[in-house]
């Protein structure tokens, strides 16, 4: 992180291939790089003693200071020399805007492998090539090939196409649109996203990101741990079209036709509070809103406006793109009852008609923004005559100023209204043209604030065993793949789902009518017959299944016309026989819950309609896994058919809570195995509320039967069991030492209600206890990948308590983390203190870190004494606080 620092705000800068040729890169880059008056530039050209007033050096070798920043813009084939050189002479950091490389072809790719050689040698940071530079108008710094200085703001845009970074800034400019940072990443060899995202997160000038995504975001486990830290606190908004795949796998279920990149994309921005827009104006429209006052706390959007037509056009977009109108309390309808003609229309889109004046803006807004049930108000404003546009916007800023909900606008018209968006903007009112754009961007607002209450929600416990039988099926995989099978018959796939809880109706497989018979009057009739083969995904498309089978005279007869019936159809399948199955006479619903590997975001959870509906309607979400029970709850409310799960006419409801299980013991299985490469429980049929698999299918990777790593499949780090500890204390009593988890939240919101306000204050260099409910659940939803929350658990009876807490939060640079200890008053003393830090250090060192440290009030003296005996150095940074220190290498 500290050479992406130097690269992004350099104190000296060298220009390769700087020129005074009017219009070319290197000419650009050196007149912006002089807008700048407090950076020394030092341009290269061996053929030039002076360039634009500055001397000119041969080489970068000459140049007699030290270089933070390179910019190379020379042709393709010197350039890999030229990083060469930038790494002899110790340069940190280098922009290639330079073009001509892999996406020219073979040439252009060995120019590029070399350039990555000497990044790799000499650690150098490298944005491009093919990148227009970056700009950072807060620090003075365009380092850039662009003509157009944007102004000063809070909006970082990054962007990997090249064209679309220009035209949208240039876009902005027109605008005045303020930036933090403008970044062009080109065909991205080193530095990507999620380096970016890393240092924006500590720009005190940022307030939101705009990212153009079109290919790949490079280390994808690096952008969502970047990513999801960033939009905690701060918006991040994407903008990524639907790009074709080509060469897609070949695909055995479901779950691999439906979950497609796009669906994926969708779900892991999604799970990392990232918000994902349509187009292009979108970007800066939600980049402005997200960052304003207030966001809706609910979906239920308000509409006023004094032209009745324009509201019916912003209602019909709001409901097209499945918002919910607000709709009007009778407290509400009687307050505008008397402020409005006895002839108003009393319902929403509120017309408020042509003859409004100011004050009657004003109050409909203030009367209106009272309504419980409404969650924010969009005014649309026409110009007709009787109130001026200006008027009318400094009353609407001024009610939006004080309330609590927010207020969009849209001021509808051309350069008579335009002092009137003008007055808005500068008050902080989100104002849009048109009534779509505002409505669109009310639904990303609210959509960002329900991606952040899912990020802090605390799940609730569910009864899964988070340790099932897995031994067994490990064998079973590696049977199978010995004896050339990838795809595993349905009573094998049945196993997985009985080893992980999730409930089955008996199936078994048969080779022969004799043998299906035979099971049949095990399991008792009627049963169900399921032609099984790896080629047919599906079933019901060939005809592979007979329901309703009542005897053994019709088993018979059903039995030999299936087979019969696939072959004729699809007479290439392969026949590995047929299962026979109890039938489930009363079906309510159908449900499909599978799984498959992306190839950026590797596994991910599919849920949704069951069947050829799937096909049709496209009613499926995607997760990524690891799954808990409030994650598996939004994937079933995300569904368009979650209102009939939840009953419909004669049909009882189904039990969400099962179902939820369901999903997160299935997310548990795909965590744990990281050898499936796609499955489908396809249906799960739910009778009477409660659900069953009926059908399953397991495909395996054959590349990945002997994993590499434990969860090579992952780009969320699953919850670290490895962590998990008895420990006892010297009085004999057994505690649990574990990694934090955001089921913990309650429990340490009664820990923090229960330690001393001096406890507290060691802690946190405070008396009075002001840690909030937010703080706790932000310290219980970690990323195991970035931090570690260690948690000691007491049991006392059937009560669990949380009677410690050590974190650890490791820097970007990776390279060291900052420790912090908290241990309840009732179990000070005792070493408890001692032992989590010193697990904390553990922890450093598996990461490979190379320094852990904290900061300890100088009268804290227990805290001082452990860390004396770990070998922690202690400097003191003033007479109240010491900075303590251990190097790990």
């Amino acid at each position: 992180m500290s050479n992406v620092r130097k690269l992004l705000n350099p104190k000296t800068i060298a220009l390769i291939g700087a020129t005074n040729k009017e219009g070319a890169p290197g000419r650009t880059a050196l007149e912006n790089l002089l807008l700048a008056k407090d950076r020394p530039i030092f341009p290269v050209n061996p053929g030039r003693k002076t360039i634009l007033g500055l001397p000119c050096y041969p080489d970068i070798g000459n140049i007699p200071e030290h270089i933070d920043l390179a910019i190379i813009a020379t042709p393709a084939d010197t350039v890999p020399g030229l990083v060469e050189d930038c790494g002899e002479a110790g340069i940190e950091g280098i922009i290639i805007v330079s073009a001509g490389f892999r996406e020219t072809g073979l040439v252009g790719k060995a120019l590029e492998d070399r350039i990555i050689e000497a990044r790799k040698k000499y650690g150098m940071r490298i944005i491009g090539p093919n990148s227009l530079g970056i700009i950072r108008p807060n620090d003075n710094l365009n380092a850039s090939i662009i003509k157009g200085n944007p102004e000063k703001g809070n909006i970082a845009f990054i962007s990997q196409s090249g064209a679309f970074g220009r035209a949208l800034l240039d876009w902005g400019i027109g605008a005045h649109m303020g930036f933090s940072m403008f970044a062009s990443l080109g065909s991205m060899i080193d530095v990507d996203f999620a380096d970016l995202i890393d240092f924006l997160g500590e720009d005190p000038y940022t307030r939101s990101i705009m990212i153009y995504v079109e290919g790949s975001i490079g280390d994808v486990k690096n952008f969502t741990s970047a990513a999801k830290g960033f939009a905690l606190n701060r918006p991040i908004i994407a903008l990524r079209p639907d790009m074709p795949v080509e060469d897609e796998v070949q695909t055995h279920t479901y779950t691999g036709m439906l979950a497609d990149t796009d669906h994926v994309y969708d779900a892991a921005f999604k799970r990392i509070g990232v918000v994902r827009v349509d187009g292009a104006i979108d970007l800066f429209n939600a980049a402005s809103a997200l960052s304003a006052r207030h966001l809706p706390q609910g979906p239920r959007l308000l509409i006023i406006t004094n032209s009745y037509g324009v509201g019916i056009m912003a209602t019909n977009t709001l409901l097209g793109l499945n918002g919910e109108l607000a709709r009007l309390s009778d407290d509400t309808i009687e307050g505008l009852d008397k402020i409005l003609p006895p002839y108003w229309n009393r319902e929403n889109p509120l017309d408020i008609l042509r003859d409004a004046d100011v004050e009657r803006f004003s109050t409909a807004l203030t009367i209106c923004l009272k309504d419980p049930g409404v969650d924010g108000v969009l005014i649309v404003f026409t110009p007709q005559g009787v109130a001026a546009p200006d008027e009318v916007a400094r009353a609407v800023a001024s009610v939006a100023k004080a309330a609590w909900k927010p207020v969009i606008a849209t001021w509808l018209g051309g350069g008579s209204v335009q002092q009137g968006r003008e007055i808005l903007l500068q008050n902080s009112v989100p104002t849009y043209n048109t009534p779509e754009e505002a409505v669109r961007t009310y639904l990303y607002m609210y959509n960002y604030k329900r991606n952040l209450k899912l990020l802090y929600e605390t799940p609730a416990e569910l009864p899964v065993d988070h340790t099932p039988p897995k031994n067994n099926l490990k064998a079973l995989i590696r049977r199978a793949t010995s004896e050339g099978v990838i795809v595993l018959n349905e009573t094998d796939s049945m196993r997985f789902l009985i080893n992980y809880g999730i409930p089955v109706i008996e199936t078994q497989m048969t080779r022969s009518v004799d043998e299906a018979v035979s099971v049949a009057k095990e399991i008792g009739y009627p049963v169900v017959l399921k032609v099984s083969s790896p080629d047919i995904i599906f079933r019901a498309d060939v005809g592979g299944g007979v329901t309703g089978v009542g005897s053994e005279e019709k088993l018979r007869e059903e039995y030999e016309r299936l087979c019969e019936r696939v072959k004729g159809i699809v007479p290439a399948a392969r026949i590995n026989g047929v299962s026979v199955q109890k039938m489930l006479e009363k079906i309510d619903y159908e449900v499909i819950l599978g799984s498959k590997k992306d190839r950026v975001f590797g596994s991910v959870v599919l849920f949704g309609m069951s069947g050829i509906a799937v096909r049709i309607y496209k009613d499926f979400s995607v997760g990524l896994p690891p799954l808990n029970q409030t994650l598996a709850r939004r994937l079933v409310e995300d569904l368009k058919i979650y209102r009939i799960l939840k009953g419909y006419q004669d049909r009882p409801p189904a039990d969400l809570r099962q179902l939820e299980q369901i999903i997160v013991s299935f997310s548990d299985m795909i965590v744990d195995f990281p050898e499936i490469a796609e499955s489908d429980i396809n249906p799960i049929a739910i009778s009477n509320g409660v659900a069953y698999a009926l059908n399953a299918r397991i495909v395996l990777d054959k590349n990945c039967i002997e994993p590499p790593s434990q969860y090579p499949h992952l780009v969320i780090t699953p919850y670290p069991t490895r962590y998990v500890v008895p420990w006892t204390l010297p009085d004999g009593e057994a505690l649990i030492l574990r990694p934090i988890k955001p089921e913990d939240e309650p429990l340490v919101d009664e820990m923090y209600a229960t330690i001393s306000e001096e406890s507290f204050r060691g802690r946190f260099f405070q008396a009075v206890k002001h840690a909030s409910h937010e703080m706790h659940i932000r310290q219980c939803n970690i990323d195991y990948d970035r931090e570690m929350g260690i948690v000691a658990e007491a049991k006392e009876h059937d009560t669990r308590r949380i009677v410690g807490i050590g974190t650890l939060v490791t820097e970007t640079s990776q390279k060291s983390a900052e420790y912090a200890v908290l241990v309840h008053d009732d179990y000070q003393g005792k070493g408890l203190g001692y032992k989590l830090l010193d697990v904390l250090i553990g922890i450093a060192q598996e990461k490979g870190l190379e320094e852990i440290y904290g900061f300890v009030l100088a009268d804290n003296t227990k805290m001082l004494n452990i860390c004396r005996k770990l070998g922690f150095a202690i400097k003191g940074l003033s007479d109240k606080i010491d900075r303590v220190r251990l190097l790990l290498k």
